[in-house]
């Protein structure tokens, strides 16, 4: 399954897998890469040596390509570029930023760099800012996502239509069938987040990922636009969130009552009720918790059963 994405990671398989705070340690990335897909560590959720010693394991447990994403909104972005650079990272998928700000400086160090847009505007000036390829993330996505609300299946073919590099499409994608949907639309490859949650390598609580299996359609829902958007599963927080908004809240009191560490409060530690649960809505159709190789397996012979099946048509 040879293409531009395939090339440009030396990986055997268009699959990445997200960088997802509190879900992607060493264990998952070092997983997915070793079957042939691009595991991720995500350094969003992780302090600088923290980050160092999930990238020394990750190298210990595989010896096939492998790459972290770095949320700029975050602290200490600079120290986590740096470590990067020090431990010889390859691959750095870059969001919710601006990619010039580090493109060239990785590039100058032999990285390949991607960076996550939600929308036509930033895929081209990320082209601009000259990164390797993009990652397209639509509305379906799970946790922070684009204020455009673009879906997947629109978002796709219209930046496939003025880009140049390589294209990587998220959000909404679980299944092989979903991979091939993405790719018919002019994807060259696609970033599975919420089905490697329900992994039994993802770093999460088991709770948490019990809930992803355990939900319906209709469970997720985007929410606090005015901060940084965010998709989330339905429980007593997000009710909260919803009666605060009944109040015509100001961004200030947004942010005092999102409170620190919320995320990890729901995805790492399993306060189902108080903790922030990002997962997208493709969760309606995740119904088990499986190693991740076994989810690979799952995804590329769906792939081309589905492939099969349009050609008979």
């Amino acid at each position: 399954m040879q293409n531009r994405i395939t090339e440009l990671f030396n990986i055997e398989y268009p699959i990445i897998q997200a960088g997802m705070i509190w879900n992607s340690g060493w264990r998952l990335a070092s997983a997915v890469s070793n079957f042939g897909g691009l595991g991720l560590l995500g350094a969003g959720s992780m302090y600088p040596e923290i980050l160092r010693e999930h990238i020394l394991k990750c190298k210990k447990a595989t010896d096939k390509p492998f790459g972290v994403n770095v949320p700029m909104l975050y602290p200490d972005i600079d120290k986590i570029i740096d470590i990067i650079i020090e431990e010889g990272v390859k691959i750095v998928f870059t969001s919710a930023g601006n990619p010039k700000t580090y493109t060239s400086k990785l590039k100058e160090h032999g990285i390949t760099v991607v960076h996550v847009v939600s929308s036509v505007k930033f895929a081209l000036k990320a082209q601009e800012a000259g990164v390797d390829a993009i990652v397209a993330e639509g509305f379906e996505a799970g946790g922070h996502n684009g204020r455009e609300e673009t879906t997947t299946f629109t978002l796709i073919p219209m930046v496939k239509e003025q880009l140049e590099i390589p294209l990587i499409a998220a959000g909404g994608i679980a299944t092989g069938r979903g991979m091939l949907a993405a790719m018919v639309l002019g994807a060259d490859g696609v970033q599975v987040g919420s089905r490697f949650v329900a992994s039994e390598e993802a770093s999460s609580h088991h709770a948490f990922k019990q809930m992803v299996v355990d939900a319906k359609e209709g469970d997720t829902q985007l929410t606090l636009k005015e901060l940084a958007p965010v998709r989330m599963l339905k429980n007593k927080f997000f009710e909260s969130v919803i009666q605060l908004y009944t109040t015509s809240p100001t961004k200030e009191d947004l942010i005092k009552h999102l409170g620190r560490a919320r995320a990890k409060r729901g995805m790492f530690e399993g306060d189902l009720e108080e903790g922030e649960l990002e997962i997208g809505q493709i969760a309606g159709l995740i119904h088990d918790i499986k190693p991740a190789a076994q989810i690979l397996k799952v995804m590329i012979e769906e792939f081309e059963t589905a492939k099969r099946e349009v050609s008979d048509l």
